[in-house]
């Protein structure tokens, strides 16, 4: 793997090798973006060649920045190297931290940049297979259902942020009219 992630060791901002910092369970940067179209989430599954929660449900892409690359330089870039993705503006929506545990001893302790960008019917998806299994839009509130319902599907990160940041992610309009629609 060998690609240096930043994380703080001792209270300093340091490159450190990704997979030892989720061994160590090392509080670090990341960068997580959610594309909507209308009020559908495109969400992708990560591939099965993946270290850590692979063939689980996430949003449309998360990743960890280079050493000194901009947050939001990170999301456009990782937009087009999962997915294909390209001519999106994604907006910075939210700055969250959380720590979990992602299974093989693993943990992923993360500052986030959290970004969501509008798509409209013309977005081409393009995943590129060692990422990405699948991708498909779902609805909102049918996504709020299914993580509630088979919570094993899914990234523990998808499950905090629909939890306990879908108002700043999606914006409290969003998660408002999906809460109408419910029976």
């Amino acid at each position: 793997m060998n690609m240096m992630i930043p994380a703080w060791v001792e209270g300093t901002l340091t490159p450190v090798d990704k997979l030892e910092v989720h061994q160590r369970g090392l509080r670090h940067k990341a960068v997580s973006v959610f594309v909507v179209r209308g009020m559908d989430v495109l969400i992708q599954r990560r591939a099965m060649g993946k270290y850590h929660t692979p063939g689980l449900w996430a949003n449309t892409c998360c990743t960890h920045p280079d050493w000194d690359e901009a947050p939001e330089i990170c999301a456009t870039r990782r937009l087009r190297e999962e997915l294909g993705i390209t001519g999106l503006h994604p907006e910075h929506r939210d700055h969250v931290e959380y720590r979990a545990d992602v299974g093989l001893g693993l943990v992923e302790h993360e500052v986030v940049d959290i970004y969501l960008a509008r798509a409209d019917d013309t977005l081409k998806v393009t995943p590129n297979p060692e990422e990405v299994m699948e991708t498909r839009w779902i609805n909102y509130q049918d996504l709020v259902a299914e993580v509630a319902r088979r919570p094993e599907r899914f990234t523990p990160w998808m499950k905090i942020y629909l939890a306990e940041h879908s108002d700043r992610i999606f914006g409290p309009d969003m998660v408002y009219l999906a809460s109408l629609t419910q029976d």
